[in-house]
């Protein structure tokens, strides 16, 4: 209250009426709410990527703890132990996907630790029924397990030691072949389960823990599997290691996004999701496999996992654009996010794409269920199927439909136009047949 108010209570009604048109005069001139900074949504976005990189890395180092005791001590409760970790290690991780596409530094490293699908004969013994050559891969069968010496392109390479040098410098798609994946976490995830044997049947890998029993082997080459899961674990740790630096504060991958142009920097965060969202998640990783009826096209096809990686790949992409992120230690990192931009241009369209986020997470939910209840994933795509390929048909419709908003998104913010990435298995299915 003004002090000539309290000074003069006679004219306490009079001095009423002033303080509050004093009042009214303020309101209206008060400034109207700043818009959201772009460049402090870029540094949640990063600081979320380092949490999640960093959450990545503990639960890989506490896969490479679990790897450690099967080889010490191969047993089934060893065994099934350093599988829980390695599913535990996908949800983090798999979170991280969405900051694939626009982000360079992070797609030209991906390769290194979630390349899929792969010729596993690379690796290690497969069935009768994988064949033994192919016209694509002189590398089918090569089982680097087996034979500590080795051919790639007509020379001789010397493989008698297992290290982790060696699986990322000499047979990560070795002789230009994609499908030659030595490292990251699908050939960690061979190695614990083997080869899924059951087509769209139930049931996953059964690799037996003898397989890493010096004393008691079977498939053979016992200490050299052992050799092969350790240098894939400490590999898989290291390639963590470089991304969360990649995420620090002097990071690569942080500065090139600070440093740069913030309605770029606001473009590479959309590209991630519109990306991953239609031609990755809905084309190349579901659609395909549901037209093909196929299991070698699940994402975690040893493990039968797959259901928990395409969940959270739409989990990632939705705290992505709601700027918030839920570490494994239960805090959160949030702030400024595309969804309060989006906000400020169209509310109801910040609306429709926050509803459509949570659909396409509900409906990768009703995969999930339906694999707890017993059904997994290659069985819910398999031909004859209807209520499961029905199921997986609803979360590809949601993600389609997702990405949807997210280009009026882009076009709300008056971004540039966004490319983002295809599939034929959605935009010319045909020639999936062909």
């Amino acid at each position: 209250m003004p002090a000539s108010i309290s000074r003069n209570r006679h004219y306490g009604r009079l001095a009423a009426i002033a303080a509050t048109t004093a009042l009214t005069a303020a309101i209206f001139v008060l400034p109207a709410k700043a818009a959201t900074d772009a460049k402090a949504v870029l540094t949640t976005y990063s600081d979320i990527a380092l949490a999640k990189y960093e959450d990545s890395l503990t639960s890989a180092k506490a896969l490479d703890t679990a790897i450690e005791a099967l080889i010490a001590k191969p047993s089934d409760e060893t065994l099934k132990a350093a599988r829980e970790a390695w599913k535990a290690a996908r949800i983090p991780y798999q979170q991280t996907e969405v900051y694939r596409f626009g982000n360079a530094i992070v797609d030209d490293w991906e390769g290194r630790v979630n390349a899929w699908p792969l010729d596993e004969g690379l690796i290690d013994y497969v069935d009768k029924g994988y064949g033994t050559e192919s016209d694509e891969n002189s590398l089918y069968t090569a089982n680097v397990i087996a034979n500590p010496s080795i051919e790639i392109n007509g020379q001789k390479v010397d493989a008698s030691k297992i290290t982790p040098e060696l699986l990322a410098g000499t047979l990560q798609e070795a002789g230009g072949i994609e499908a030659n994946v030595a490292s990251g976490y699908h050939a960690i995830e061979f190695l614990l389960w083997g080869q899924d044997l059951n087509g769209t049947g139930p049931g996953a890998g059964n690799r037996p823990y003898t397989d890493y029993d010096t004393a008691n082997c079977t498939g053979g080459n016992c200490d050299r599997r052992g050799q092969y899961l350790n240098a894939a674990s400490d590999l898989l740790v290291a390639d963590l290691e470089e991304m969360v630096g990649n995420w620090k504060a002097d990071g690569a991958a942080r500065k090139a996004l600070l440093d740069g142009d913030a309605k770029a920097g606001i473009s590479t965060i959309l590209t991630g999701m519109g990306s991953l969202s239609y031609g990755e998640l809905a084309g190349e990783r579901m659609k395909l496999g549901l037209l093909l009826h196929d299991p070698e096209e699940e994402h975690d096809c040893f493990s039968d996992n797959t259901h928990i990686s395409h969940l959270y790949d739409a989990v990632g992409i939705r705290n992505a654009y709601h700027g918030s992120y839920k570490r494994i230690d239960g805090s959160t990192v949030e702030g400024p996010s595309v969804s309060d931009m989006v906000k400020e241009a169209d509310a109801g369209l910040d609306t429709e794409l926050s509803g459509k986020l949570d659909t396409t997470v509900a409906k990768m939910e009703a995969i999930q269920a339906r694999a707890v209840g017993g059904e997994a994933y290659d069985q819910q795509i398999g031909e004859g199927n209807t209520e499961g390929n029905a199921t997986v048909q609803a979360a590809i419709d949601a993600l389609v439909d997702q990405t949807k908003s997210i280009e009026r998104a882009v076009a709300a913010l008056k971004l540039d136009a966004i490319a983002f990435e295809g599939s034929d298995s959605l935009d010319s299915p045909d020639k999936v047949f062909q």
